[in-house]
């Protein structure tokens, strides 16, 4: 219920836009989405016009994250949810050992445990607001966990599992609320993997994969048995990697993608590497994730959730509110004044505030929220 509270105009943000995923979207991407309504909105994804929109996006991608010499960036429908179960199909072959440390990592590892073809996945939990990385296990062929939590607002190191190497097992790192927004070695991983709708400003609905040549040759050895044996693993075409791989190196997907997500997050990318690529955008991020965990720590109703320092996200941040302060009624006095998507994860069910910090979102907006929320707990 709109109280009437109103928040002066000199405190408020030039946008209120803070969304952990969907993002804030900038005004320069929706005016090219309006210039490619009629040169490629509408068109077939096959044709030449969609092709070189789609070859923009990964050579963007290659520079940006400064992709390794024998890596390929596949991309396909479905986001990264659906990654999982591309991973799970084509990518583990027996027995995956997984991170779980939030609602996202959780998933990944549930995907496995659920597919009939896979060994039983082993798991290293802990809980909400830390990390845990996975141990090297025997008989494991498959290393996974989250660069980012985005329920939580922890981030995890990017680094091989030591003596998985000698295992040879690959090594999947989830980056879709961390890439664009963290620093990351991609050489330290075989399937770095992310949706759009984060750090890249655009929509849901398409996942994309920096893969090892490891990553490729386990996908294609997988995937030719599957067929050639007679295995008891199904793997229907939307879930193929080759397929997928294959279609990428033509500039196009398996199936027809959302043109408008394509537009946008190409525009992103240019974007980020116009202002000094990955380097820049981490640097962004750090200074409004600063600034929040800063004024946290100086408030006396607020503090950080993630009490370790070091695995403090720079793109998703999580800040608990005394139990004084009600956090559902403050999202909604931010609400009314024009400030959005600044609630905390529903099953985490904390008392707090969700901020995401992603590149598009101007660190002095930041430094003016953090003004409005103190404006309005102050008067509730």
């Amino acid at each position: 219920m709109n109280d009437g509270l109103q928040i002066p105009a000199s405190l408020l943000p030039q946008d209120g836009r803070f969304g952990s995923g969907p993002s804030k979207i900038r005004t320069d991407q929706m005016a090219a989405l309006d210039e490619g309504s009629t040169s490629l909105m509408g068109t077939s994804h096959r044709k030449p016009p969609v092709r070189r929109l789609v070859a923009s996006i990964r050579d963007g991608l290659r520079s940006f994250l400064r992709v390794p010499d024998g890596y390929e960036i596949a991309l396909g429908n479905g986001g990264a949810s659906a990654f999982w179960d591309i991973a799970c199909a084509c990518l583990i072959d027996h027995r995956a050992a997984f991170g779980s440390y939030g609602s996202f990592s959780a998933k990944f590892a549930m995907e496995a445990e659920n597919a009939p073809f896979l060994d039983s996945p082993v798991l290293f939990s802990s809980q909400p607001g830390t990390y845990r990385l996975p141990d090297l296990t025997d008989g494991v062929d498959a290393y996974c966990w989250a660069h980012n939590e985005t329920s939580t607002g922890v981030s995890a190191p990017v680094s091989r599992i030591g003596g998985s190497a000698r295992q040879g097992a690959l090594i999947l790192v989830d980056g879709t609320s961390a890439a664009g927004a963290l620093p990351v070695d991609i050489a330290q991983t075989d399937a770095y993997y992310f949706s759009p709708q984060k750090a890249f400003g655009s929509d849901g609905g398409l996942w994309f994969a920096v893969l090892s040549p490891e990553a490729i040759e386990r996908a294609y050895s997988i995937e030719t048995s599957a067929r050639q044996e007679a295995k008891d693993r199904w793997i229907p075409a939307f879930l193929s990697l080759t397929s997928a791989l294959e279609n990428s190196r033509k500039e196009q997907t398996l199936n027809t993608p959302a043109v408008a997500t394509l537009i946008l997050m190409e525009n992103q990318i240019r974007w980020l590497n116009d202002h000094g690529g990955l380097d820049w955008a981490t640097s962004r991020c750090e200074e409004s994730a600063r600034t929040l965990y800063d004024w946290a720590e100086r408030s006396d109703y607020a503090s950080p959730f993630v009490t370790d320092q070091d695995a403090r996200s720079h793109s998703v941040v999580t800040i608990d509110l005394d139990p004084s302060v009600d956090a559902a009624t403050v999202v909604s006095r931010l609400t009314d004044n024009g400030i959005v998507d600044t609630s905390g994860y529903r099953k985490l069910g904390r008392n707090q505030l969700r901020i995401g910090v992603f590149p598009s979102v101007d660190p002095k907006d930041v430094q003016a929220l953090t003004r409005c929320v103190d404006y309005v707990v102050s008067r509730i």
